[in-house]
């Protein structure tokens, strides 16, 4: 009988497939039904989808904070109603600024900026996703939101037919689609992009991922050898060793007073918790009357 499947695995997403149907694959291949990811991908995009398995699967909505990395195509003069090349084009222009102009432009969206989430995105508003919205011909006002463009840098691909490469890393919550159509709305000539891969999500790389193509080959056991245990999600916190005692203490959901263990967290600290078996819960310091002290927020192992 094989043991319970635990922890992540790092896909190199392929295009024209949704998030969604990795997970249904990976269900299949990894024989669990437990199978989360960690940020979609647009069916056009390509690269890293962290995948959780088993008991790792309920990690998901601790790992909203990770910071992004991406390898994107611009397309300047068209202008689509997903603002990706994939929809319906809108507008036109043979009119295109010259690179130094580009990379000029680009420069103004290097820090924290606001933007406005596309239509044609997974946000939901009442209850409804606002691509669903859209499908149904409806646009909404939307609230434009703070997010932060860590880098930017531009590569010319061709000049004179407006393409260029864009490669970002930014916060959570950052449309690249978005950031493609707002330089084009700078420069007056209207953009979209045409290609998207994400190179980066947290710690997890394009060079530690596997397409499913490469895993298909592979036997369960090949396949099982190659997921990371689920204490790689949370490799930012700090790291804290119970004894035993505490460690029954803390699987009972007790808190565990700082004072106790001699820690001194601040409040609202994630930690990683775990004993001399290793990692087994992800934690987080919350203040009591009696003192501040660390409480259990998901089990990773029983």
């Amino acid at each position: 009988m094989q043991d319970e499947i635990n922890g992540v695995i790092i896909v190199n997403k392929h295009s024209g497939v949704t998030s969604f149907d990795i997970v249904f694959k990976m269900k299949k291949l990894f024989n669990t039904k437990k199978v989360g990811h960690t940020g979609t991908l647009d069916p056009m995009a390509t690269g890293v989808l962290p995948i959780l398995l088993g008991r790792s699967a309920k990690a998901a909505e601790y790992l909203t904070e990770h910071d992004k990395e991406y390898k994107a195509e611009i397309q300047l003069g068209i202008t689509t109603d997903t603002e990706d090349i994939s929809g319906k084009v809108l507008t036109r222009s043979d009119k295109l600024p010259d690179k130094e102009e580009f990379f000029a432009v680009c420069e103004k969206f290097v820090g924290e900026i606001e933007q406005i989430p596309p239509m044609y995105s997974a946000l939901k508003v009442g209850g409804k996703k606002l691509v669903d919205l859209a499908r149904e011909g409806i646009e909404i006002e939307r609230q434009a939101r703070k997010i932060n463009i860590y880098s930017l840098r531009a590569e010319e691909v061709d000049e004179k037919s407006g393409i260029y490469t864009l490669y970002v890393k930014c916060s959570k919550g950052t449309y690249i689609r978005t950031l493609c159509a707002d330089i084009g709305k700078n420069l007056g000539c209207g953009a979209c992009m045409s290609a998207l891969e994400r190179t980066k999500s947290g710690d997890f790389s394009i060079d530690k991922a596997y397409t499913v193509e490469e895993l298909e080959k592979l036997t369960y056991e090949q396949r099982a050898s190659l997921v990371d245990g689920p204490e790689a999600l949370f490799c930012e916190y700090p790291r804290i060793v119970l004894s035993d005692f505490y460690s029954r203490l803390c699987h009972s959901g007790c808190e565990i007073y700082q004072e106790k263990i001699k820690t001194s967290f601040d409040i609202g600290q994630a930690v990683r918790i775990c004993d001399k078996n290793g990692f087994f819960a992800l934690g987080r310091v919350q203040n009591y009357e009696s003192g501040s002290a660390i409480k259990a927020l998901k089990l990773f192992k029983l």
